[in-house]
């Protein structure tokens, strides 16, 4: 009897011992949730919220944890670097970034791919073609319409300015680009004479753009080439006293924004679909962790907002009020 309870006690102890390591293998099994971190230029901005919603749809979607977390401001390229290094630290399955410069992030973001780790570029491009796709609005075309809507509205006369980004971010260097290249060329009675760099301050916007303003006391126009560019050209041209006298030209979109087109401050705003780089950001990483081959190449598509148009379901529906 005592041999037969002794063999029943060691079956019994070497059951429990083995449990937990049967229960391991067990979870090891389960599958494993996925974890994209999707890192913007800077997380205040309307725009870079709009991005996150898309990028969190996509995420319910596909059933991958979305980790977002960018730098507090659109200059604080250190910063966007550190990001980066923490999720591929914490061994993220992929990474969607809008890179604040076109240069300082190459070498991180090629670490990630060495790593095993995809990335798609979304928003604004950098200097590397190792990554997954790139989505983002053709900026330079978006430009081309700033410029060619200046130049409707001013009869092909007078001087205008400019209140950019950042030398070296790609999405608005190009609009940049694309606005002055084309007043140059289709509009040779257009001036540009002032060009100032807002740094994707908010509040250094407002006072670029009214040393220019202050200067510049015949100017015609401001193009302004992204939202808190925007909103500094917007608020100097209300508190000197010119609104609807000078012709602002801005990009991408606020509620605050599209208060000021209907109030006369702003004449039209170039906006992008930034729910639609957050989610497509997300689907081409699910897609290529999947096996599968995404576009090389999404183009999310820019369009010019006026007071006319403002109110067309379409337009609604890209600033996300229908």
């Amino acid at each position: 009897m005592k041999k037969i309870w002794f063999a029943f006690l060691s079956l019994t102890l070497a059951a429990a011992v083995a449990l937990p390591s049967a229960c391991k293998r067990a979870n090891n099994n389960a599958p494993k949730t996925r974890t994209i971190a999707v890192i913007p230029k800077g997380v205040t901005n309307f725009f870079w919220q709009a991005v996150k919603s898309g990028a969190e749809s996509a995420g319910q979607e596909t059933g991958t944890r979305i980790y977002w977390k960018g730098p507090a401001v659109e200059n604080d390229v250190s910063g966007q670097i550190n990001v980066v290094e923490d999720a591929i630290t914490s061994r993220v399955d992929g990474i969607a970034i809008a890179p604040a410069h076109r240069d300082s992030l190459i070498a991180v973001i090629e670490r990630a791919q060495r790593e095993g780790i995809p990335v798609t570029i979304f928003d604004s491009g950098i200097g590397t073609e190792n990554y997954v796709s790139y989505v983002a609005t053709d900026n330079l075309q978006g430009g081309v319409m700033a410029a060619e809507r200046m130049g409707e509205k001013l009869g092909g006369k007078g001087k205008v300015a400019v209140l950019g980004l950042k030398a070296g971010s790609v999405s608005t260097d190009e609009r940049e680009r694309g606005f002055q290249d084309t007043i140059k060329r289709k509009f040779p009675g257009i001036q540009i004479v002032a060009f100032q760099y807002g740094e994707g301050n908010r509040s250094v916007s407002i006072d670029r753009a009214t040393d220019i303003l202050t200067v510049q006391t015949e100017l015609n126009g401001f193009f302004a080439s992204n939202e808190p560019s925007t909103v500094g050209a917007a608020q100097a041209i209300k508190q000197k006293g010119l609104a609807g006298k000078v012709v602002l030209v801005g990009f991408d979109s606020s509620p605050n924004l599209i208060e000021d087109l209907k109030a006369g401050a702003i004449d039209s705003l170039i906006i992008q679909n930034p729910y639609r780089m957050g989610y497509d950001g997300v689907k081409t990483l699910v897609d290529k962790l999947n096996g599968k081959t995404p576009e090389r190449r999404i183009d999310t598509g820019v369009r010019s907002v006026t007071k006319e148009n403002l109110s067309s379901p379409e337009i609604q529906q890209l600033l996300g009020t229908k």
